[in-house]
């Protein structure tokens, strides 16, 4: 009987009171040899016993060919001559590209954007019709969901984009097909632009508590100057305003009953959220709106942000967001926000569905029903409706609100006034910020990963990174998706998926058609290569892909083991293991055939598995040199252990089994007495004194041996230095040997070399290296190893004219130090000098040295 190698399953049997049936598992992958690096490598490819099982390994292939006599019908295809080509199953990754509309260029979209109305669709185009690309054509139909189906029906009254008049296409290609097979990386092109005046749906939500009443009054005059910002930007531009407050319920809300009709001075009843005005171009209304509505009164801090959000962004069709527009939600507020959870504090507990619930008049229908929306429910939201949130707040609210916009994809926070004046700047600022990047996303299953790259950031080779920032209009940027799928799901329902890949806050994407390549076409019924109960299974069987999968009463590579045949004694389990401690077949090198094993065979002929169990083979004993068993002359492999010749030993017969070469010449002890003979070689060992050197010990670490009888005569004969540095005395008394030159001095201790060191007269060390194998044998340096000279003169005056200097420095320094102070104390002298006024007047106590008397006898005469 051909042996057939991994072959369908082998049905395996026990009797029991009722007839079961247990499926032989073939083959655990089994070790191919690799004569590099004398390691084995594992193949991929064996061991698996099915078609589909092989496919799912990369780089595998499957050999469909009747009879095939090979050791493995899963082989790598790169292997030559395995299976006849016509035989051979190997599916190859393959795309293609269904719809590759143009990118939208600089200008063009203007034209769109004139046509009134707005339009369904589908992302990346509106209405049906046939494209045909590279000679594939698609059918893409014209139905929409219901929800932007409901959104046309605002068409007549707001101005936009309309599918009659054309479309922006922004993602190139817009459809693809791909079909993958299992951790093969496939890579994607994608490209983006972003078109010139491409619409705008703007939806201011504001929270209209009390504390923002200065707010709304400062928004309401800036109605005008938002909306001509925007149109500054983009010509199809629309707006719409909603407001919202919290559940009127305690302890959000009180619920007293003039509470409930008037919170505070002037204010209206509270309510949940209140879609206040759809998306138009009616700026005059938008400002009318804003300044009619009325604030409103809650008790507790955070709002009721999360009901308000979930409602805008669910009831498309009431606040009549567009298909193809860039979505912009703008919530302002001043205060934190309630989320999923907090509804218990009020009684509600039922959670969020994420559904439209508004009345006629705008109001939220479910705000007492329902609990808050979870911050994943507003991100899953986010995603499938392509809008970008603008968290406007004020500063004390900004830190929380960004770690929300964190986790809100396409979202960003902003500061926003005390007043909301700002809010046009704010808005413009975050457009523009939103507006000049892209970041790629997708919706893939955790079967499959998809990693982008791009040379945007960098102008050159490629990085891993799915956004790109600083774009503009018209400019065109390029991702390589590299798309993997990591394994097979379970069912087989989902081995074929639609994913998306698009740019977040953009309502168009890129749809890619997945066929995981999972199965082999021969493995199902009405196909080439499969029949039932074929008469290559003995008609017990059905044959596919070239293998029996048997029927549960018998088993065997055709089918030709039966269960009643079987003696009761014998089963698998116990006849094709060692023992009870494993539950692998014939230690995982064989097959279990009929309950006896039957050894895989190897490439290489010299190669065998052999025993009951194919627990022994001749390939996989210890090495050494890269030779099995040290090569055919030390030993062979047997059973996996090396079985050494005469005159070997060691676990790789690396090892003499004689000591002779441990021995000295001369006779004596093993080792000199100084060591152990492993393998045979001497392994010297260590005392106090130091370690034993030589081939055989014989070197005590403190025996300077014949070093100092050499000395003089190497001094002289190399460096004409030394007692016998006297040409005559030199030749007269050194003639035993002559030393040789070299540049370095190293010892072989096989050589028995020994190695002496030496100073000479001028402090310069000398080494040479003496062998007396037969005659004696010299070795030595041939430059000796000076120390640097030192110039002390040079020393010396540099020392005194350092400290010359020093003392100069010193007393030029103290010169100027005093020259500063004595002027700077002239300068003040001076300057009081010009300063005293003296007084011009006489003294007063002065008297002067002389006295002046009148005669009275004088009459002038």
């Amino acid at each position: 009987m051909a042996m057939i190698m991994n072959v369908a399953a082998t049905k395996k049997t026990c009797h029991l009171a009722v007839l079961s049936v247990l499926v032989l598992a073939l083959m655990h992958a089994s070790l191919v040899q690799s004569q590099l690096s004398g390691k084995l490598v594992q193949n991929p490819c064996s061991g698996k016993d099915k078609c589909h099982t092989c496919i799912q390994t990369q780089s595998c292939a499957w050999c469909m060919q009747p009879n095939f006599e090979g050791r493995s019908r899963c082989f790598q295809h790169t292997s030559p001559d395995v299976c006849l080509e016509q035989f051979v199953w190997n599916p190859d990754t393959s795309e293609q590209i269904l719809i590759n509309k143009n990118l939208t260029l600089a200008g063009e979209s203007q034209a769109y954007g004139s046509a009134g109305g707005f339009g369904g669709g589908a992302a990346g185009g509106g209405g049906g019709g046939q494209y045909i690309s590279g000679g594939s054509s698609y059918h893409q139909s014209s139905s929409s969901s219901s929800s932007s189906s409901s959104a046309s029906s605002y068409g007549s009254q707001y101005s936009g984009w309309s599918a009659s008049s054309g479309e922006i296409v922004q993602i190139k290609p817009q459809s693809v097909n791909l079909k993958l097979r299992i951790n093969q990386v496939h890579n994607l092109k994608v490209s983006y632009t972003q078109a010139e005046g491409y619409p705008v749906d703007l939806y201011y939500l504001m929270d209209l508590s009390k504390s923002m009443e200065d707010d709304k009054e400062k928004l309401s005059a800036l109605g005008d100057k938002l909306s001509e910002t925007m149109k500054s930007i983009t010509s199809n531009f629309r707006l719409g305003f909603g407001s919202f407050v919290d559940k009127v319920l305690m302890p959000y809300v009180s619920t007293i009953p003039k509470n409930l009709e008037e919170p505070c001075p002037k204010c209206a009843a509270p309510y949940g959220y209140r879609n206040i005005m759809g998306l138009s171009t009616d700026t005059y209304r938008f400002s009318n709106e804003v300044k009619d509505a009325a604030v409103s009164g809650n008790l507790d801090a955070p709002e009721g942000g999360f009901d308000a959000i979930m409602q805008a962004i669910a009831c498309r069709q009431q606040v009549g967001w567009r298909e193809q527009a860039r979505r912009l939600l703008v919530f302002s507020t001043d205060a934190g926000f309630h989320y999923a959870g907090d509804g218990k504090l009020g009684g509600v507990i039922a959670p969020n569905d994420g559904e439209c619930h508004l009345d006629l008049q705008g109001m939220y229908t479910h705000s007492v029903i329902q609990d808050y929306p979870s911050i994943s429910q507003i991100n899953q939201k986010v995603k499938e409706n392509a809008i970008n949130i603008i968290f406007a707040v004020t500063n004390s609210q900004y830190t929380v609100y960004e770690k929300l916009a964190a986790h809100v994809q396409g979202s960003s926070a902003a500061i926003l006034s005390n007043d909301s004046s700002n809010v046009v700047d704010l808005v413009q600022k975050e457009y523009n910020k939103i507006s000049s990047s892209v970041e790629m996303k997708d919706n893939a299953t955790g079967d499959v990963k998809i990693t982008y790259f791009s040379s945007c950031l960098t102008n050159g080779p490629e990085i891993q990174t799915s956004k790109c920032d600083n774009l503009t209009v018209g400019k065109q940027v390029s991702f390589t998706a590299q798309i993997q799928v990591l394994k097979c799901p379970e069912d087989p329902r989902d081995w074929n998926q639609v994913i998306q890949i698009y740019p977040v806050g953009i309502n168009e994407s890129m749809v890619i058609k997945l066929e995981m390549l999972c199965s082999c076409p021969c493995e199902h019924p009405g196909s080439i290569g499969y029949e039932a109960l074929s008469p290559h299974c003995n008609n017990y069987g059905t044959y596919m892909c070239g293998i029996c999968d048997c029927g549960e009463h018998h088993f065997g590579n055709t089918c030709e083991c039966s269960v009643s045949d079987m003696n009761s004694t014998i089963n698998n389990d116990a006849s094709c293991r060692a023992d009870n401690t494993t539950n692998v077949d014939c230690s995982g090198r064989g097959n279990c055939v009929c309950g006896f094993c039957e050894c895989f065979k190897r490439p290489n002929t010299e190669e065998v598995i052999t025993g009951k169990f194919c627990e022994c083979e001749n390939f996989s004993c210890e090495r050494n040199k890269n030779q099995l068993c040290s090569g055919p002359d030390h030993g062979t492999c047997d059973c996996g252990r090396c079985v050494c010749k005469p005159g070997w030993t060691g676990s790789s017969c690396a090892c003499q089994a004689s000591n002779d070469t441990c021995m000295p010449p001369g006779g004596g002890e093993l080792c000199s007495g100084h060591g152990t003979c492993e393998c045979g070689v001497c392994k010297c060992t260590a005392n106090e004194q130091g370690r034993y050197s030589g081939r055989h010990c014989e070197k005590c670490p403190t025996c300077s041996g014949r070093c100092q009888e050499l000395k003089d005569c190497v001094q002289c004969q190399m460096y004409h230095t030394g007692v016998l540095k006297n040409v005559d005395d030199c030749a007269r008394n050194c003639t035993a040997f002559t030393p040789v030159g070299v540049e370095k001095v190293t010892i072989d201790e096989h050589k028995d070399e020994q190695m002496c060191t030496f100073f000479d007269e001028d402090d310069c060390k000398f080494m040479f290296k003496y062998s007396e194998q037969g005659e004696l044998v010299v070795h030595a340096q041939e430059e000796k190893e000076c120390p640097p000279k030192v110039f002390m003169l040079g020393i010396v005056l540099g020392v005194i004219a350092a400290i010359v200097l020093v003392g100069l420095a010193i007393l030029l320094l103290w010169k100027l130090l005093t020259t500063i102070h004595d002027r700077r104390e002239f300068a003040r002298f001076e300057k009081e000098s010009m300063n005293a006024k003296w007084n011009a007047g006489e003294n007063p106590i002065y008297k002067q040295a002389t006295s002046t008397f009148k005669n009275p006898m004088y009459a002038g005469k």
